[in-house]
């Protein structure tokens, strides 16, 4: 009976995709913001700046 318990909560587990939509449109934000840097060269800092802030507030969060 454990075993059946352990292999449902497995299964609910890899069912669920609610996070999955964040991290994807995180990633597509960061690769048009890499993209907008190597198009436009002067705006290279200002994404950088935008980087470095989500870096510290994350930092922060984490612990």
């Amino acid at each position: 009976m454990n075993r059946i318990k352990n292999i449902f909560w497995s299964l609910v587990i890899l069912k669920d995709t609610k996070g999955q939509d964040l991290i994807e449109y995180a990633l597509m934000a960061g690769f048009v913001a890499v993209a907008a840097g190597a198009i436009m060269p002067g705006i290279s800092t200002s994404i950088s700046t935008i980087f470095s802030k989500v870096k510290v507030s994350m930092t922060a969060a984490g612990g």
